[in-house]
C-alpha cells in the first residue's frame, strides 16, 4: 500500500464503509503473491467487550503466510491491559514485517500494544495516550492488598513495553509522564521514540462510540471531547420519485414474534419496552431487536443489575452503550469498588441453615409444665 493511499475502513463482512460512531474490527489481505498485504483494523475498545487477543491473533493468523507485511491500524480508546500486552508480544513476534499505524487515537492499553510493532507511523493529527493502570474490585482487606500488588507489577509490565520501543528513553521522566496521565501529540511521541514517522492526517472520529470512557480520563484533550458533540450529518431527503413504496407491515404478526422470542429466551419481561423500541417497523427490525435485547439482558444479569434491562431496551441502546452505562453504574455505586450486596441470582448457592440455639428457659418451663400435669393425674386416680 503506497504511502499516498487512504486508510480504508472495513466492518466485519470486509465491504468499505463511512467513518461511523461505532467500533469497527477487521482483518484484511489484499494484493497477489509479492504483492499482498495484510491489514489489521484495530477500530474500538480492546478487551472482553471489544477486540480480544484471542480474536485479534486467530484472524491474524488464518491469514498470514509468514512473509507478507503486516499493517496494524490502531482507533482506540484502550481497555483490558493484559489483551492489550497480548496483542504487544503478537505485532513483536512479527519482526521487520509489521507496521503500527495509529490513525486517530491510541489510548491505555492500545498504546501499549501499538508499540509491540517494529515501525509505528502516527498521523499527524492522531494522539498516544500513557497512564497508570487501575481497575476496581470487591472482597476484604486482603483482598485489596493482593489487587494493588498486581497493579504494581502490571505498571512493570507497561514499562518494559514502552522501553522496549524505545529503550533510550529515561525512565524516571516515563514513569512521570505514565503517573500524570500524559496525552502525546504525533511530534511528541516520535521525539520520545515511542513513534518511528509522522504520517498523513486523518479524518477519524476519536472516540468511536467510547465517549463515556473519554470523559472519564483526567485529561483529555478539549478538541477530542469537542468531537462527541459534534452533530451527525444529515441523511439527504430522498425525491419524491425515487422514494420506494413501503411494504405493508403486519404489527400482529411482529409482536407474536416478539411475544414468541422473548418467551423462548426466557425474557418475557421485556416483551413490553421491545415492542416499544420497535414500533414494530419491520421483521428485520424486530430480528434484529431481538438479538440485541438477549445480548443487553445477559449484559445486565452478569452486572447484578437486571432491573435496569427493561429501560435499557426501551430506549433502543445497543450493547456498546449499555456496556458504558452498566461500568459508569458499578464504578460510581462503590468510588471506584464494586460493593456487592445485591439479592443473591437464581444460581447462587443457597445460604446455609443454621442449627437453632438451645433456650435454657423455655426448656425449664416446658419440663415444669409437664411435671404439674403428672402431679394432677396423680391426684385425681387417687379420688
Amino acid at each position: 500500500m503506497s504511502k499516498n493511499t487512504p486508510p480504508r475502513i472495513y466492518n466485519k463482512a470486509g465491504q468499505q464503509v463511512p467513518v461511523q460512531d461505532k467500533s469497527w474490527y477487521a482483518v484484511h489481505a489484499s494484493g497477489e503473491a509479492a504483492e499482498r498485504v495484510i491489514e489489521v483494523f484495530v477500530y474500538g475498545e480492546i478487551g472482553t467487550w471489544g477486540i480480544t487477543a484471542s480474536q485479534f491473533m486467530q484472524d491474524l493468523r488464518a491469514v498470514d503466510d509468514g512473509v507478507s507485511p503486516v499493517i496494524a491500524a490502531f482507533n482506540s480508546i484502550g481497555g483490558d491491559l493484559f489483551d492489550g500486552l497480548a496483542m504487544h508480544n503478537t505485532l513483536s513476534r512479527l519482526g521487520e514485517r509489521c507496521t503500527a499505524r495509529v490513525d486517530a487515537l491510541a489510548a491505555s492499553a492500545a498504546s501499549v500494544a501499538v508499540c509491540g510493532a517494529h515501525k509505528v507511523v502516527i498521523a499527524s493529527n492522531a494522539m498516544l495516550m500513557i497512564h497508570n493502570p487501575w481497575t476496581y474490585a470487591a472482597g476484604d482487606a486482603d483482598s485489596f492488598r493482593k489487587v494493588a500488588d498486581v497493579l504494581d507489577q502490571t505498571m512493570e509490565a507497561i514499562i518494559a513495553a514502552y522501553k522496549a520501543k524505545a529503550p533510550t528513553i529515561d525512565e524516571a521522566e516515563l514513569r512521570d509522564m505514565v503517573a500524570a496521565e500524559t496525552w502525546l501529540t504525533a511530534s511528541e511521541a516520535v521525539a520520545l521514540g515511542l513513534a518511528d514517522e509522522v504520517g498523513d492526517g486523518v479524518q477519524v472520529k476519536a472516540c468511536l462510540g467510547q465517549g463515556g470512557v473519554m470523559q472519564r480520563y483526567q485529561h483529555t484533550p478539549a478538541e477530542l471531547l469537542a468531537q462527541l458533540d459534534e452533530p451527525a450529518e444529515p441523511e439527504p431527503e430522498p425525491k419524491l420519485d425515487d422514494a420506494p413504496i413501503p411494504p405493508v407491515v403486519d404489527a400482529a404478526q411482529l409482536a407474536l414474534q416478539i411475544t414468541q422470542g422473548c418467551t423462548q429466551a426466557g425474557i418475557s419481561n421485556l416483551i413490553e419496552p421491545l415492542i416499544q423500541s420497535t414500533a414494530l417497523k419491520d421483521a428485520a427490525t424486530v430480528q434484529a431487536a431481538l438479538t440485541r435485547v438477549k445480548a443487553v439482558n445477559d449484559l445486565c444479569v452478569a452486572a447484578r443489575l437486571p432491573e435496569l434491562c427493561a429501560e435499557f431496551v426501551a430506549a433502543g441502546l445497543d450493547e456498546s452503550s449499555v456496556r458504558a452505562r452498566l461500568f459508569d453504574k458499578i464504578v460510581s455505586s462503590g468510588n471506584g469498588f464494586e460493593i456487592d450486596n445485591s439479592v443473591p441470582l437464581n444460581d447462587d448457592p443457597a445460604p446455609k441453615v443454621q442449627a437453632k440455639q438451645p433456650n435454657p428457659s423455655s426448656i425449664w418451663a416446658a419440663r415444669q409444665a409437664a411435671h404439674a400435669g403428672q402431679s394432677n393425674s396423680a391426684k385425681g386416680a387417687r379420688a
